[in-house]
């Protein structure tokens, strides 16, 4: 069979008789085969051969939260209520923009902004901004030049770029350790990454609280060198933290077993309203001379939910080190994403860098954490007025978006059938889906299903 297409080259050196012959016989087996049907049709695909590619691939399953909300949207109930979603309302059950946001949004527009590219490593105020949100404006890390930051696409992607970082480059065993729970994303984002994943006692669902006999016990059995997740405050899903003597003692043990800290801080300031008391943990273990990593998200504190914007940094030993380390990271981000976005990168630094938004951004997130601390007490409360026998401290004891409220999976499933309130099937409840206005409804079916 003759080749239908020759090179360009050889083609261009061929007699027009050779050519034209070519041509003709490339004709008839085009015509032969049916590959067209028409001067514009396109070359006939087998439908077959395109299938065939896929067919061992079998349908996952729905995500956990998504099916929730899903059910509920489909729900006609008007008292209906979803405690699902992962995102912040007003007491009206609305999405909530800051208005420290829309003051930084209307500030940009004089600016003038270009699109460009921004740098491998991200915006470089934003990530000086960021660095000292977490450690404090004072802090000798960044005066020293002690840390590699780079912005990453929020906290998920900052925790992705750690995890490749990790893999690559941790002297020590390609481990991570989660609290048990934690965070449904932790376990596949680590594993994407090429660590292996393995877990320590963290929450007691006997006390709704922390485990932290358990989690003491466990944890000085890691191998040396192991890397630990810890999150930093608002512990997701639980709510449940450990207290600063607690955190302290958890330091000393971490030392003295060589574990590397990789700290998830995704609702600094939203957890209690102050950016100071949230970042306590990973200050103490600076201070006690950890090296660390760490992963930042402003969509729960800034409501920058679909900006997709955080941070990841190293804390190093040296200047020289920050420097070596931060090449790396940039290497292995560009092949990932290229470059981070800078739309939400610069509302950031609109708000950290001018000190009179930065005081009502503060204000902002402060108005947040106590709405939500707010409605812990009012269900509370409302679960004691409807006669609930059941000890209800521990939705007031956590602390945060979530709430671990000890339902059984029975429990769940009769809330949901009985009264149209939609939850995961752990119990947990976000409580920014709690508001002044169905929380009496709430505290009676929830008495209901568990009297």
């Amino acid at each position: 069979m003759p080749k239908i297409f020759p090179s360009y080259f050889s083609c261009s050196q061929l007699s027009r008789s050779s050519r034209s012959r070519i041509m003709a016989q490339t004709a008839r087996l085009v015509a032969s085969r049916g590959l067209f049907k028409g001067a514009n049709a396109v070359p006939a695909i087998s439908t077959r051969t395109i299938s065939s590619w896929w067919s061992h691939v079998e349908m996952g399953p729905p995500d956990a939260i998504l099916g929730v909300t899903e059910a509920f949207k489909k729900d006609q109930n008007p008292k209906k209520i979803n405690l699902g979603v992962g995102a912040y309302r007003d007491d009206n059950g609305k999405p909530f923009v800051l208005p420290s946001v829309l003051k930084a949004e209307e500030k940009m527009k004089t600016k003038g902004l270009d699109k460009e590219y921004s740098p491998i490593s991200g915006n470089p105020d934003f990530c000086k901004y960021s660095i000292n949100l977490a450690l404090g404006d004072d802090n000798q890390v960044v005066a020293n030049g002690l840390n590699a930051t780079v912005q990453g696409i929020s906290g998920t992607g900052a925790l992705r770029i750690g995890g490749a970082f990790l893999n690559s480059f941790f002297a020590g065993n390609k481990e991570v350790y989660l609290p048990s729970p934690s965070w449904g994303n932790h376990t596949p984002l680590f594993k994407h990454s090429g660590l292996t994943v393995k877990s320590y006692r963290y929450y007691n669902p006997k006390t709704c609280g922390l485990d932290f006999q358990g989690l003491l016990e466990d944890i000085s059995k890691i191998p040396e060198k192991s890397i630990i997740l810890l999150h930093a405050c608002a512990h997701n899903p639980t709510g449940v933290d450990p207290k600063p003597e607690q955190w302290k003692e958890l330091s000393a043990l971490i030392k003295k077993k060589q574990l590397f800290p990789f700290f998830d801080m995704a609702y600094q300031g939203f957890a209690s309203g102050d950016v100071t008391k949230d970042s306590l943990a990973v200050r103490l273990f600076i201070e006690e001379g950890h090296g660390i990593a760490l992963a930042q998200s402003y969509a729960k504190n800034m409501g920058l939910y679909g900006e997709r914007v955080g941070a990841f940094s190293l804390v190093t030993s040296s200047k020289e080190e920050a420097a070596r380390t931060m090449s790396q990271i940039k290497i292995l981000i560009r092949p990932m994403y290229s470059n981070p976005p800078i739309h939400g990168a610069r509302i950031v630094n609109e708000i950290l860098g001018d000190d009179q938004l930065k005081q009502e951004w503060l204000r902002d997130v402060k108005g947040m954490a106590d709405r939500i601390i707010s409605v812990r007490t009012k269900l509370r409360e409302n679960l004691k007025k409807e006669g609930s026998s059941r000890d209800w401290s521990h939705i007031t004891d956590q602390i945060g978006m979530f709430c671990f409220t000890g339902l059984k999976a029975s429990e769940v499933e009769n809330l949901t059938k009985n009264y149209s309130v939609y939850l995961t099937k752990d119990g947990r409840i976000s409580m920014a889906g709690v508001t002044s206005k169905n929380v009496d409804y709430l505290a009676h079916a929830i008495h209901e299903v568990t009297k």
